[in-house]
């Protein structure tokens, strides 16, 4: 059946046969080998398409199209239509026509066909494109079927097609494709079929979507089809929702289809309950042989008899975490550690292996571990290279729901909605343990972390918290020391020494906590006495915060070299990028030159996603802080002067704890000089909740050095291909390498990785093992609608909205609002020029709500899909007091 490989039979195929059949096509292979019934075929490989593409003369238009940029649409357009024109015009080769044609009678009898197209860049475990190419119904006879091959081979450059693979950086030179064709199925009922559910994320969960007729009415949204959700495990349908059904194709005998639209049949179902379970059921061997969950298109025929016309992976679900509790029995509940940092994008292996260091040395310091730090405590686990813990003993014990409860409303407000409704499930019931037994072993944990005397330290001595912090850094950067001219292990065993020290940061957490009980003590002394927008404002321009410190230092900086002609000019005319050269090449104007090295000398350990080793450091690419530095220095003369804001806000939240303090001595005064120096804490320990992540950052920063070096000596030593291949490695696999182990593929195939996880838009707060995101659940219960949030920084302001989702080139013009899906330290430059904030996650206490209230900008954080429902330059109005985002239309 074959012409030197240009037709094949679908059996022939399999997973291995993408790069000549496409993946519709190999997946079809792929379901016929596990006994699943598919309609018969043959597919016309892509050496047909690429003796076509060479007939056309298309390789020039390639070259062009693959030098184009990704964002220049138009250019995109124009050649995607130039290339479609020439392959809807190309002649058949002889050769390629008689074989098909041949196929065509000889195995499907000359009957009507479903010409599908299947691209080498289609259907992939990472990448769907759903759509993206055309397909064929009811096609009848020898010319219309060689027409649809045409067709199909042309679809390959729709405008969508194009646009789709440029974003995702795939090369138009490298892809092809390969044609389909099938007996067409002539359905009683047809439609699609998830193997998971796509909405809520549950796995084992089915959702069909039926319509009369062939299943285009479904895939292409023509008609509202019958909805069903099948339990696969129990066959129990757990919704249904009855679709008009109005619009019906059909095959016509003499080939073609036709749109008949009926009369509304919503009342009759179009598929039974045991065809919903008997395709749930095939659905799930789908799924097993191919690994992964499926979007399943399938059909009925007038027999009743199930045919699946075609498979794909269902890409948009997030992956389950895995770690060392996840085969532990019942539902797990992961919570994502990247959320509450702010950090969506995913952490390099090396960044992963960092913070399970991290919390193993913690755990085993409270001896509620004893394992091997390095490998990291057992609550971990990852996703999508994103860190999440495993919270499902914590959620079951009854001191531990409460706590967690407690820290995430005050945290990130919108976790704690999603817990409640989470602890409905009678799967997560609470397991009774003696109250006197986790109250021991929790302060067995406290008294061997030295809390008491680190509480006492916070009472007695709040200022001297920070800097006992920024000493213990010191100290362990100290551990970090290496001679020069030691080779690349030398380099790991001081970053090894680091890791196991940083045990401090836990230590010193108790002093800190201070600061957050003083505040639970002055709501309990005032009650009703005390409001939210009052605790804004006492809350404002806290010191001892190192976030702050920068920002205003940022601003001063900014304030010194506008006033040296040479900075000011180059900043004025140069790019940030070019001037990040010049400073590395150190021929910037001297003062900007000079100014910019100090401030990096305290403070270029910080940056954009500052957590993740793998991250470049300010100190090794300022771009951003020049940028924030001309961005300063373009504000008019009646920009307000934030270090002028801060001081202000600062005599106010003193005049506020005065105030607050003469209304509680009116109710005696023992009562007021306790709200006196609950107070005092307050102010001067709140802050200092960015101490101890700033000195996690700065050993982060030292290691990330250190390991640039070792990369630097395996790179000449041949056995790493980049100096930052250190990054895409934990630790035991560096040692590998400079034992001698080759894992440059390893790495390669890593870097694939998260470019390809650098594009993920969603990453979920919490997950259950069952995949399924209870945030999506309590937001179709509670009917969520509107932009609400939890208030963050009291005040009222209306103005334009800047979307951002990278701060890296952002600019905020003096009065915009800043619309973010969360905030890290590396974003704050932005708030001094912001007029208020938006943010999609973070509570009351979270960082971009902490830094608002610092520089006085009304603020709401918690507002969910506040960066898709708000569009840059839509005029919106911020209620920070009542946690409210007005949109106008």
């Amino acid at each position: 059946m074959t012409t030197e490989g240009t037709v094949l039979p679908l059996s022939a195929l399999d997973r291995s046969s993408l790069p000549i059949a496409g993946g519709k096509a190999a997946n079809l292979g792929e379901m016929l080998r596990a006994g699943v019934p598919v309609p018969p075929g043959f597919v016309l490989t892509t050496s047909a398409f690429r003796a076509a593409a060479r007939a056309a003369n298309i390789d020039p238009k390639l070259e062009a199209l693959a030098k184009a940029e990704p964002t220049d649409r138009a250019r995109l357009a124009e050649l995607a239509a130039e290339i479609r024109a020439a392959l809807s015009s190309v002649t058949v080769p002889d050769a390629i026509a008689e074989a098909c044609i041949r196929a065509y009678d000889m195995e499907l009898g000359g009957v009507a066909v479903a010409v599908r197209s299947s691209a080498t860049a289609e259907d992939l475990p990472d990448a769907s494109f759903a759509g993206q190419q055309d397909t064929y119904l009811g096609v009848l006879g020898k010319d219309a079927l060689l027409d649809a091959v045409r067709r199909c081979w042309a679809s390959l450059f729709t405008e969508r097609a194009v646009v789709y693979r440029a974003d995702r950086s795939i090369d138009p030179r490298e892809v092809s494709l390969a044609v389909v064709v099938q007996r067409l199925v002539h359905a009683r009922v047809a439609g699609v079929l998830f193997t998971a559910n796509p909405v809520t994320g549950r796995r084992r969960e089915a959702v069909i979507d039926a319509a009369p007729g062939l299943g285009e009415a479904v895939v292409s949204g023509a008609t509202n089809p019958d909805h069903l959700e099948v339990r696969v495990d129990t066959g129990e349908i757990v919704a249904r929702r009855l679709g008009d059904k109005r619009v019906v194709i059909e095959a016509l005998p003499g080939g073609g289809t036709r749109h008949e639209e009926r009369a509304d049949g919503s009342a009759e179902a179009c598929i039974s309950d045991a065809e919903a379970r008997a395709l749930a059921v095939m659905g799930a061997r789908v799924e097993a042989h191919f690994g992964a969950p499926q979007d399943i298109e399938w059909a009925i025929d007038p027999e009743g008899k199930i045919l699946l016309v075609q498979s794909r992976p269902i890409t948009t679900l997030f992956p389950i975490p895995e770690g060392p509790w996840s085969s532990k029995e019942g539902p797990r509940v992961y919570f994502s550690f990247n959320v509450a940092q702010g950090v969506f994008r995913p952490f390099s292996p090396m960044g992963l292996q960092f913070w399970r260091a991290f919390s193993g040395n913690a755990a085993r310091a409270t001896g509620l571990w004893d394992g091997d730090p390095l490998e990291g405590a057992p609550f971990w686990a990852i996703g999508a290279n994103r860190l999440f813990l495993d919270i499902t003993g914590v959620l079951r014990n009854p001191l531990g729901r409460r706590a967690f409860l407690f820290a995430s409303t005050r945290m990130e407000a919108r976790t704690g909605a999603v817990v409640r409704t989470l602890l409905e499930d009678e799967r997560l019931g609470l397991v009774h343990t003696p109250s006197w037994r986790t109250a021991r072993s929790v302060a067995r944990a406290l008294v061997s972390i030295g809390a008491p005397r680190m509480v006492l330290r916070g009472l007695v001595k709040p200022d001297a918290v920070s800097a006992k912090i920024a000493a213990d850094a010191d100290a362990t950067i100290a551990l970090g020391e290496v001679t020069e001219g030691s080779p690349p292990s030398a380099y790991l065993d001081a970053v090894e020494r680091m890791l196991r020290a940083p045990f401090f940061i836990f230590l010193n957490m108790p002093s800190v906590a201070v600061g957050f009980v003083a505040l639970r003590v002055l709501r309990g002394l005032l009650g009703d006495d005390l409001d939210e927008a009052e605790v804004h404002t006492l809350l404002r321009s806290l010191p001892n915060n190192p976030t702050t410190e920068m920002d205003l230092e940022l601003w001063a900086l900014s304030r010194r070299v506008g006033a040296d002609p040479a900075s000011r000019s180059a900043l004025r005319e140069e790019a940030p990028l070019a001037l990040a050269k010049r400073f590395a090449d150190r021929s910037l104007p001297a003062v900007l030159q000079r100014e910019l090295q100090t401030f990096l000398a305290r403070w270029g350990a910080r940056g954009v996603a500052e957590i993740d080793i793998g991250v470049p450091r300010w100190r090794d690419d300022p771009t951003h802080i020049l940028g924030s530095v001309a961005n300063y220095l373009s504000l008019g003369e009646d920009a307000a002067p934030p270090d002028v804001a801060f001081e202000r806000g600062a005599r106010e939240a003193e005049r506020k704890a005065e105030e607050l303090v003469a209304r509680a001595r009116a109710k005696g005064v023992l009562r007021g000089e306790v709200v006196r120096f609950a107070a005092s804490r307050v102010r001067r320990l709140m802050g200092v909740r960015e101490a101890p992540k700033f000195g996690i950052v700065r050993i982060i920063a030292h290691a990330r050095a250190l390991l640039l070096e070792a990369g630097r000596l395996l790179v000449q030593e041949g056995k790493l291909a980049a100096e930052d291949d250190v990054f895409l490695l934990d630790l035991r696999e560096l040692r590998a390498v400079v034992a001698g182990e080759d894992l440059r593929a390893l790495v390669a195939e890593r870097r694939r990785i998260m470019a390809q996880e650098l594009g993920r838009k969603h990453v979920p707060r919490i997950l259950l093992s069952d995949g399924t995101e209870p945030e999506v659940m309590a937001a179709a219960a509670s009917g969520e609608g509107g932009l609400s949030g939890t208030p963050a920084s009291a005040g009222r302001v209306t103005g334009k909205a800047r979307v951002v989702l990278d701060p890296v080139g952002a600019k905020i013009e003096p009065g915009e609002i800043l619309v973010a899906p969360s905030t890290d330290p590396g974003w704050t430059p932005l708030f001094l020029t912001a007029g208020g904030l938006v943010m999609e996650m973070g509570g009351s206490m979270s960082h971009g709500a902490v830094v608002a209230r610092e520089y006085g900008i009304p603020a709401v954080v918690g507002v969910a899909g506040a960066t898709a429902r708000i569009t840059t330059g839509q005029q919106i109005t911020v209620d920070g007091g009542a946690g409210r985002v007005g949109v106008e239309a």
